[in-house]
């Protein structure tokens, strides 16, 4: 699939394309000033995202899961001197990494902030990512139009990623938040929020 700019302003401007055979989503965040950029989720296609790489001014790679469909390039990403980072609960599901992410950090793209936030249950180091200023949030297979990512069938897993969902996310940002997972299409925490005590009933 082609490239699409999804969201621009004065500062930045964010691009994603679907890689792989699962469609995973990718992101690049580009400081419009610096020329700096940064890539959510090496997932697959490795010349393809080089190339993005290349053309967007990338010098960071951040993963939002070490789940494999996520990983694919991670290996080319790093041979080609870009950093690659993801949490410790899931650092070693990747092949290679260079940086461990933590809660509540910021990552800095020229201008830039991307904010971490911690939201364990797809996987237990699942994070997901907020641009400050904009009404962002890079939620990877955390949370979907529809629902949590998949906890395959563990209780206390689906748990968890629904106290995520909840505390992490709902009860601290705003209606108008733009979510942009992983795969398939974009959803608003206006929509999903009044849906969570439906998803925890239907168990899944």
């Amino acid at each position: 699939m082609a490239l699409t700019q999804i969201y621009a302003d004065g500062r930045v401007e964010v691009h994603e394309v679907v890689v792989g055979p699962v469609e995973n989503n990718v992101f690049i965040i580009r400081c419009k000033r610096t020329g700096e950029g940064l890539l959510i989720d090496a997932a697959n296609e490795h010349d393809l995202l080089l190339d993005l790489c290349r053309q967007f001014g990338v010098n960071q790679v951040v993963e939002t899961h070490g789940h494999w469909d996520h990983i694919q390039a991670v290996p080319a990403i790093r041979e080609a001197g870009i950093s690659v980072a993801v949490t410790a609960a899931d650092a070693e599901m990747l092949p290679s990494y260079d940086l461990l992410l933590g809660d509540d950090e910021a990552l800095h793209v020229g201008d830039l902030t991307l904010s971490t936030l911690l939201t364990p249950g797809h996987t237990p180091g699942s994070i997901c990512f907020r641009l400050e200023g904009t009404e962002l949030l890079f939620s990877g297979d955390t949370l979907f139009p529809g629902g949590p990512g998949n906890t395959f069938g563990d209780a206390e897993a689906f748990k968890t990623i629904l106290q995520s969902i909840d505390t992490r996310i709902f009860q601290t940002m705003s209606p108008n938040t733009i979510v942009l997972p992983g795969h398939g299409n974009a959803t608003t925490l206006e929509t999903e929020r009044p849906h969570l005590d439906e998803w925890a009933a239907r168990g899944w």
